[in-house]
């Protein structure tokens, strides 16, 4: 088998990821080390040494290429990775144990104009906040499946993938979603009325926007993808694409998310 290592060279330096590859080399693998996504490929598994960011970034380029990743938390919280830092050298048996536990997360693929995007985590629809413009709530009206699923008056709208529920839930008083869960949600950014609550959808289900005039600013993953407004074209389905998680089991993620917000 072989390992890719991936690090973010802000988090976690060379070192590191140098010590890593000693240790599965000793176990009779190949190793390869990356440093740049783009370079990703020819592994039949991927660690990834960071925070969430770097695990959004990594898992998306993984799912394209079809490798399982595991994460090493590297940043801040770390919802996204398996071990801590000073786990590091627990992850080579589960990397190299092809009978490990998995975990699918679902992706949402974002279409604008006929141009398309993936996302593991969310796709945020902002009101632009400047000198130019008015700071006022906006009316995002929302189609389930062509069919009128109601408007949410607020300073924007959030869809999460089951992965990325957890802090919007969490925050707008919504629910927690298992990560493998066949659910996706809206949720408003600072709501105007009580009406405009987070709501869940199927994950079969096509979303389809009406868009105030005036552009909207649209995030996913927190990345810039452009602006939209009442002319264009906005719809949001589950992306044929999935990013596989290597883990030691659902029973950790729960323990791992109790403990990162107590």
């Amino acid at each position: 088998m072989k390992i890719g290592i991936f690090y973010n060279r802000d988090q976690a330096d060379c070192f590191v990821a140098q010590s890593l590859a000693s240790a599965i080399r000793q176990e009779g693998h190949l190793v390869q080390i990356f440093s740049d996504l783009d370079e990703i490929g020819g592994v039949n598994r991927l660690v990834a040494l960071g925070g969430d960011g770097t695990m959004l970034r990594t898992a998306k380029r993984a799912s394209a290429l079809a490798i399982p990743i595991v994460g090493v938390n590297f940043g801040r919280l770390g919802f996204l990775t398996e071990f801590e830092r000073d786990e590091l050298f627990s992850v080579v048996p589960l990397v190299l144990d092809e009978h490990c536990a998995r975990l699918e997360r679902s992706m949402l693929e974002v279409e604008l104009n006929g141009k398309t995007f993936e996302c593991l985590n969310e796709l945020a629809l902002l009101h632009p906040v400047a000198p130019k413009h008015e700071n006022k709530v906006v009316t995002i009206s929302v189609t389930i499946d062509g069919s009128h699923a109601g408007e949410f008056t607020a300073d924007g709208l959030i869809v999460t993938t089951p992965t990325g529920s957890t802090a919007y839930s969490l925050s707008a008083g919504g629910s927690i979603m298992t990560p493998d869960c066949a659910t996706f949600q809206l949720t408003p950014v600072c709501a105007f009325s009580m009406r405009s609550r987070p709501i869940a959808y199927s994950d079969k289900s096509e979303l389809g926007f009406s868009l105030p005039q005036g552009a909207l600013v649209l995030y996913g993953d927190g990345v810039y993808l452009g602006e939209a407004g009442a002319q264009d074209k906005l719809v949001v389905r589950k992306s044929v694409r999935s990013a596989t998680f290597l883990t030691r089991g659902i029973s950790e993620y729960f323990r791992r998310l109790t403990q990162k917000i107590s």
